[in-house]
């Protein structure tokens, strides 16, 4: 039976990633097909899967994980690529033919064995990354590369803020054509701690009409089946050295207070061990959890669901938080004729279609989520953290 140490929000070893086979042998399928753009709330366990599936890769792939978050500029994200595919065509004695040919006629020279890059245009970016591409298709048989691209949407901001939102434009356009053209050797999945949607609406509000991902399956990376967070629970508690005396009424406790989540699963029982002398009954756990969601100190990073509403939606974070607070409050998913009425009777806002675009955004950014009944918080531990934080009654 699995036993190992509670790590809330540390790197968990690739042994520890609990429930997450079955969507990783999903995801893997799926990329035989077609990329994936991969969502996720914040600290639901995205990263853990990408290392997972990185680490455990079936024969055939290869997977190159790339962090795009310190990315600002165009020119620098072309430039990481080629070199990633340098790196990986070099193990098979190969090279990136094609894209060293080009930056050899842009100055670009052999040196002791490594590729000294020029010193390239601002616009060269889209050259250098199609023949990398190019090379990468040729060379990489009888393998395939995935291109794992974390945090695509900040490096996107990036370059609008950097190369002008024409250029991030420019970005997306390319990469979907990069995408039709190789369809068959050329696989990505892209994710992102903000929605790429967001950036893609910011574009759009500036001219921007494309559609540039609906090509990619959409993969979301929802928290834990029960009997998995369940399972979980079982190997922290015993890790750890918790007391109980009903194991399943604990695990199962644990495993509902935290909505599932791996996360929260780990603060909880790393938190009865420290402060309830080592006891995991239901009374400490309720007590625990209680704790956890009134400390100002956030230990559960929960704050960052009001904090990101001013960039979520900078128009409307009043309404935004009208229509939380709305169904903080409500015993039962609320209708969108009820949410307008509770947005009427507090903010000047009289637009219901504007309402049900601004639902369907909140719905995509996991705050909300529709039933056949209304809308509700996508998770209720959320919802109680949002009473709590309000003081709503």
């Amino acid at each position: 039976m699995a036993a190992f140490k509670a790590n809330p929000g540390g790197t968990l070893g690739i042994g520890s990633i609990f429930g997450r086979d079955k969507l990783a042998k999903l995801a893997w399928e799926q990329l035989d097909q077609q990329s994936i753009q991969m969502t996720a709330e914040r600290r639901i366990g995205k990263t853990s899967l990408i290392r997972k599936m990185c680490k455990e890769a079936p024969s055939g792939w290869v997977p190159v994980l790339q962090d795009l978050e310190k990315i600002h500029t165009a020119s620098d994200f072309s430039k990481s690529v080629f070199e990633k595919v340098e790196d990986y065509l070099s193990k098979k004695e190969k090279f990136a033919n094609k894209a060293r040919q080009w930056l050899s006629e842009m100055g670009g020279a052999e040196v002791g064995g490594v590729f000294k890059m020029p010193k390239l245009e601002a616009t060269s970016w889209k050259a250098l990354l199609t023949h990398t591409i190019h090379d990468l298709v040729e060379g990489q048989y009888p393998d395939r590369l995935v291109f794992f691209w974390d945090e695509l949407p900040y490096m996107l901001q990036g370059i609008g803020k950097r190369d002008g939102q024409d250029t991030a434009m420019e970005v997306l356009d390319v990469l979907r054509a990069i995408r039709h053209e190789h369809h068959e050797g050329f696989r990505m999945v892209v994710t992102g701690s903000i929605g790429l949607h967001h950036v893609i609406s910011t574009l759009k509000s500036q001219g921007y009409s494309n559609e540039p991902v609906n090509d990619l399956y959409h993969l979301e990376v929802p928290p834990l089946e029960p009997e998995d967070a369940r399972e979980l629970a079982r190997a922290l508690i015993l890790g750890e050295g918790l007391i109980v005396t009903d194991m399943t009424e604990s695990i199962t406790a644990i495993a509902e207070a935290a909505d599932n989540v791996p996360f929260y699963i780990h603060h909880i029982v790393k938190h009865l061990k420290i402060h309830h002398q080592q006891k995991a009954d239901v009374a400490a756990i309720t007590k625990s959890v209680e704790t956890q969601l009134r400390d100002a100190n956030d230990p559960w990073e929960l704050r960052h669901y009001r904090d990101r509403l001013k960039t979520y939606y900078p128009n409307d974070e009043k309404v935004a938080l009208a229509i939380l607070d709305a169904q903080a409050t409500a015993d039962a998913p609320q209708s969108v004729d009820q949410l307008f009425e509770a947005v009427k009777s507090q903010e000047t806002f009289t637009d219901r279609d504007h309402l049900l675009d601004l639902l369907r955004m909140m719905d995509q950014d996991h705050y909300l989520k529709r039933t056949a009944d209304g809308y509700q918080f996508r998770f209720p531990l959320i919802g109680r953290w949002w009473r709590m934080d309000r003081a709503l009654s």
